[in-house]
């Protein structure tokens, strides 16, 4: 539950609380998270008193109300502690609340969201399965309808939160064709509800993913998001543009940390007698990486503005997830460089985080799915944005590709 001394604070002051809350609890408990493998249960209480998994929620659901640009500033506050601290709340915050918000019924509303708010229902996104990531389309998972609701049969894979998650909204395919998607809200501990989770992690390794297979599973009506079969898509794709714009922050708070912890490093080691720091090879990865991480934040920022506008910019917010995540891989590489043989060897906290920033290139859509995306849509980008006239360009067919967790 949110503390109530946390709600009646201006944003500058809230944004200065999270600050210190990531130095002072957040990162001070990193080696904890490494050495247990797990996000301890009293700071995930913590994260619910100081409003983390309310922080995308409006103030009339019990959440922050803060707008998309808020947001943005906030997460690249808190990530700059391991990015597991991020998981264990962002499906809740994203990519489920968002589309309850703008698709589900007012009684899903006042079930889920107030509770959502205050941390006490921690809800996963269950969408991609085996045969189906990018092209969510594809999914095989079905909801077969019946006299009281419906029967879901399917397996889904690479579930963030999905060992933890009280609901799970489970999509799948209630007739034939890409219209016949359907999501629901499913207790994880119903019966026929089984969660695995893998036995090696290659980053994020205290907040494992899940393995989630349904069999059976029997939801009332009142579990069809919306109350309307047919409209998973547009459902999913709600949160997603959200999701993509708080894993793009995300990206500029891991690399934000990243390159103090390296510039310290560099200042700190010495060879030939003097600090690393003052070599000019390594000024220029620095530099460098100063001068990507900043563009990066100012295009987060950006789309955020443009968000809170009431329109969210689509091409931008996959501009912004596309550079960002490339961004911060290629600004934890430079930072291993420099760190030389503790970046290979040892608890430094570099290493950890250059795994897990590499995970950001997958979820919420690969680079290569978002490359492709924007490059179909170039001409009409080029011609809306940049008023570049390409009246003999092809305009090629357009389709939506998603990957989640």
């Amino acid at each position: 539950m949110i503390h109530a001394s946390v709600r009646d604070l201006e944003f500058d002051d809230y944004l200065a609380l999270i600050r210190d809350f990531t130095d002072d609890e957040l990162i001070a408990r990193e080696p904890e998270l490494v050495r247990t493998g797990a996000v301890p249960d009293d700071l995930v209480r913590r994260m619910a008193e100081v409003g983390l998994f309310g922080l995308t929620l409006p103030t009339a659901y019990g959440g922050m109300g803060w707008t998309v640009e808020q947001q943005a500033l906030l997460t690249m506050e808190f990530t700059r502690a391991s990015a597991v601290y991020r998981s264990r709340f962002s499906t809740t915050v994203g990519l489920v609340s968002q589309a309850l918000l703008d698709h589900g019924t007012d009684e899903q509303r006042e079930r889920y969201l107030r509770a959502m708010a205050g941390g006490e229902c921690v809800a996963s996104f269950a969408l991609t399965e085996p045969e189906a990531s990018s092209d969510a389309t594809a999914l095989s998972t079905t909801a077969r309808r019946t006299a009281d609701g419906y029967v879901i049969d399917g397996q889904k894979r690479f579930i963030t939160n999905g060992a933890w998650a009280d609901v799970l909204l489970v999509f799948a395919r209630t007739g034939e064709g890409d219209k016949a998607l359907s999501a629901f809200f499913v207790d994880r501990t119903a019966d026929g509800v089984t969660v695995r989770l893998p036995e090696r992690m290659n980053g994020h390794a205290e907040g494992p993913v899940a393995e989630i297979e349904l069999s059976g599973v029997r939801v009332g009506p009142e579990a069809l998001l919306g109350g309307v079969p047919g409209r998973g898509m547009r459902q999913a794709l709600r949160g997603i543009n959200h999701a993509r714009t708080h894993v793009a922050a995300t990206a500029v708070g891991q690399a934000t940390r990243i390159l103090a912890e390296a510039t310290a490093h560099a200042g700190r080691r010495e060879q030939f007698g003097r600090p690393i720091a003052e070599f000019g090879s390594l000024q220029a990865l620095l530099g460098r990486s100063y001068a990507e991480l900043e563009a990066g934040r100012a295009l987060v920022l950006d789309c955020a503005r443009d968000f809170d506008a009431g329109s969210p910019p689509r091409e931008r917010i996959s501009a912004a997830k596309l550079y960002c995540t490339e961004m911060a891989s290629a600004v934890a590489d430079r930072a291993v460089q420099i760190l030389g043989g503790d970046g290979i060897v040892g608890d430094h906290p570099v290493p950890r985080m250059w795994r897990d920033v590499r995970a950001l290139r997958i979820y919420e859509g690969t680079s290569q799915i978002h490359e492709r995306n924007l490059a179909r849509a170039l001409p009409t980008l080029l011609e809306r944005e940049l008023a570049v006239s390409l009246r003999a360009a092809p305009t090629a067919p357009r389709t939506t590709e998603m990957s989640t967790p």
